[in-house]
């Protein structure tokens, strides 16, 4: 047992007496200095409750007790900008090479919280899982090399390519009740499947992390989400999350923590929990958290964390649950025992349709009917009951002689869930079936699938997994019609072959030509011989990476040191072209792709090719091709950028509602700063992706009326006035110059605060940062 002192508290604000134990828990097994900080925690909430007399939400109790200024900080839903404490940071690979580019650049000796990298963006499917991962060792040799040297010089834990998916491997070690963790995934809040507040940011939130500042968050709304009634049948915790995001939208959870409760939370298992506040990121939300639960207990000590369940036990009431009372600003109530399962999409993860639905709507929109290819794993959906609940389906078929009538790709999450499917024989009958196994890895999730089944722009179905499905996101193919529901209807699907199949009711063909129908999926919660590790995958940093080098070769095209942004310069800015006036969706992915991009995103200038290539062009309602405004010449966007640049002429992006959903990707902000950008302007952003652009240098602003989206025109001249008395909540004023040589203007409204404002005149956050340390 691990040594403990027991403190009596008083005055908690809520008239109990509790006792607080100061602990010697590692909050890993892989850090053994860094201890769970319950005790301090709760100190921490003490100083908020003496001010904050109301009952508090769990998420509440999770943010405010990791405060930097307790007793100063102002506190208001969706207005203050919270500096926070969080306990440790996470970086996948393709976002970790520019976060530790930008680590690098600030000085610093050594990360001040415990921080890991996580090689799986890299891996693409193709032939299977051993080979895909021996050819991505060989190409991206060079970029694992320097995310190995420099987390081993930085003192950063480094998970090598083939360990698994960046969220799973946190479920597994790293996450627990009452954790705050800042990921530079937008699906890091699936460690709120084990309590924790894990929030999706760009890698210079995560620089200032690892540097030791505090962490800016603007104070998150709540949105109480009741679960009643017991899942059955055909229902997983996958159609919890896609009613939801059917009902909020991708955008109704935007700057506010969707936080679950309610007599149903019980019924769920820890990795489905999971499943659900991973894709909470489709709907907006900052992150998504569940109250200490049995199967969270369960899960911890499954997960050799035996030590952080019994000390979770004594704060469950106190820190991991929220108060008798708790207010929320909106409330959603979902009849888990009415809930039926759901099938969302195509091109967006919000377009939910009941199962019993699917088939009728995919014939009044002429969807294509034929499932080419069904995908199951991902970091959503590959736990070990994910994996056992869709090889319940797949042995039913084989029983009766039948194999999938498409493609079928099986992704595990991590080596541990791989080994253990694998001992256990899961991944048996799902083979048997038809099935791939992939490499642990995000793969076909992120567009890193070398598909060769179809020609690009067939028009096609796929059903997934996974939990995005934005045009091309998966094969680069925009004909591609992808939805996303639970693993066990992708392999059910697959078998049927059609959307209009539903194995709640209809029949599927045996071998000797007898009907029989499915029974519902059943998968055990956790292995009954426990986990079986693997291979060892993780690297632990040295003691000291004083002696280490981290070399970058000047004439690498993976990987490029980086130049400081320029400074404003003190005046207005005006003049400035619109590079682009984007029409309707613009996710991360129109900003910066992935797939085949994602060598590049070491190398700014490189990358800096993909800017906004899959964008709308209002003006012609193609992508790629914008008016020069100097030339008077069409061509690709990012060509016409570094045009403007070498020209010294400064440009502007219009964008519409939800202006960059979806991956946290900072190179997003990074590349049209890069290019000579200087301001976003748009009806609404997607958190992650405004705080990334303030923190690049980036003007992020909306028009105060959302109809002066439509007074701007491609080839107006604009200025952006108010910066030499840009001060937090007042209005800048946008002026129109029409080639008529006509004017008008309108107000802008910006939510920068007064940090922000100096990392602007700064250039930058990191310079600001800079300025900070003096170097």
């Amino acid at each position: 047992m691990w040594a403990r002192r027991a403190l009596m508290v008083h005055g908690s604000g809520r008239g109990l007496a509790r006792v607080r134990f100061a602990s010697n828990v590692p909050m890993s097994q892989f850090e053994s200095s860094a201890k769970v900080k319950y005790d301090e925690n709760l100190s921490t909430l003490e100083v908020v409750r003496k001010r904050l007399p109301q009952p508090l939400s769990l998420a509440e109790k999770i943010v405010y007790s990791h405060l930097d200024d307790p007793a100063n900080q102002d506190i208001v839903r969706g207005e203050s900008y919270l500096r926070l404490r969080p306990d440790r940071v996470a970086m996948q690979d393709a976002t970790a090479q520019m976060a530790m580019m930008q680590f690098i650049s600030s000085g610093l000796p050594r990360v001040h919280v415990p921080s890991t990298v996580h090689c799986d963006h890299l891996i693409e499917a193709k032939e299977g899982a051993s080979a895909d991962l021996a050819r991505a060792q060989d190409v991206n040799k060079e970029v694992y090399d320097f995310l190995s040297s420099a987390s081993a010089k930085y003192g950063v834990g480094f998970w090598k390519p083939g360990s698994g998916i960046i969220h799973q491997i946190i479920l597994e070690n790293y996450a627990y009740p009452g954790v705050m963790v800042i990921g530079t995934d937008s699906h890091t809040p699936n460690g709120g499947g084990l309590g924790g507040i894990c929030v999706g940011v760009g890698g210079a939130d995560a620089v200032d992390v690892m540097a030791g500042l505090p962490w800016e968050l603007k104070c998150p709304k709540l949105i109480g989400v009741k679960l009643t009634g017991e899942l059955s049948g055909w229902t997983s915790p996958k159609d919890v999350i896609l009613k939801l995001a059917g009902i909020l939208t991708v955008k109704g959870g935007t700057g506010a923590i969707v936080e679950y409760y309610g007599p149903g939370v019980e019924s769920l298992s820890c990795s489905g929990m999971g499943t659900i506040c991973n894709m909470g990121a489709e709907i907006g939300a900052t992150t998504s958290v569940f109250p200490y639960t049995d199967s969270m207990d369960r899960y911890l000590r499954a997960t050799d964390r035996s030590a952080i369940a019994d000390l979770a036990s004594q704060y469950r009431q106190s820190l991991l649950t929220s108060d008798e009372g708790a207010q929320y600003d909106q409330v959603v109530e979902i009849n888990l025992s009415e809930l039926e399962p759901h099938v969302n999409g195509p091109f967006t993860p919000d377009l939910a349709h009941p199962i019993s639905q699917l088939g009728a709507r995919a014939k009044e929109n002429d969807w294509p009917m034929d499932i080419k290819v069904g995908l199951i794993g991902s970091c959503t959906n590959s736990s070990y009951e994910d994996m056992g609940r869709a090889a319940s389906v797949a042995r039913q078929a084989l029983e009766r002689g039948v194999k999938a009538k498409g493609g079928l790709t099986i992704t595990p999450g991590s080596e541990q869930i791989r080994a253990t499917i694998a001992r256990d024989g899961l991944d048996k009958p799902l083979k048997e079936i038809g099935g791939q196994v992939l490499a642990n890895a995000c793969g076909p999730c992120i567009g890193q699938w070398n598909r060769q089944d179809i020609k690009k722009g067939e028009k096609n179905t796929i059903v997934t997994s996974y939990n995005r499905n934005f045009t091309g996101r998966n094969d680069a193919n925009p004909a591609t019609h992808a939805f996303v529901t639970s693993p066990e209807l992708v392999t059910a699907l697959v078998l049927g072959g059609r959307l209009d199949f539903n194995p709640a009711t209809d029949s599927l063909t045996a071998a000797d030509g007898t009907q029989f129908k499915l029974d519902s999926p059943y998968g055990d919660e956790l292995p009954e011989k426990g986990f079986d590790r693997g291979e060892d995958t993780y690297q632990a940093p040295p003691a000291s990476g004083e002696s280490l080098a981290v070399n970058v070769d000047v004439q690498s095209q993976r990987l490029q040191l980086l130049s400081p942004f320029d400074r404003w310069n003190g005046k207005e800015l005006e003049n400035m072209t619109v590079l682009i006036k984007v029409k309707g969706k613009c996710t991360t992915d129109h900003i910066s792709a992935a797939g085949p991009w994602l060598k590049y995103r070491g190398h700014l200038d490189n990358i800096s090719n993909n800017l906004l290539i899959a964008a709308v062009n209002s003006e012609n309602g193609e992508a790629n091709t914008v008016r020069n405004q100097l030339t008077n010449e069409f061509g690709a966007v990012p060509d016409t950028a570094r045009y403007y640049k070498a020209n010294n002429q400064p440009w502007i992006v219009i964008g519409d509602e939800n202006y960059g959903e979806g991956s946290s990707r900072e190179h997003a902000a990074l590349e049209p700063r890069h290019l000579g950008g200087r301001a976003v302007i748009v009806r609404s952003f997607a958190r992650i992706h405004e705080t990334n652009l303030k923190k690049q240098g980036m003007l992020a602003l909306t028009f105060a009326n959302p109809a002066d989206y439509d007074k701007i025109q491609p080839s107006d001249r604009v200025a952006i006035r108010g910066l030499t008395e840009f001060t937090p909540g007042k209005p800048l004023t946008c002026v129109l110059t029409h080639a008529d040589g006509s004017t008008e203007q309108f107000p802008l409204n910006h939510t920068f605060n007064e940090a922000q404002i100096k990392w602007f005149k700064a250039g930058s956050a990191l310079n600001s940062m800079k300025d900070a340390f003096g170097s």
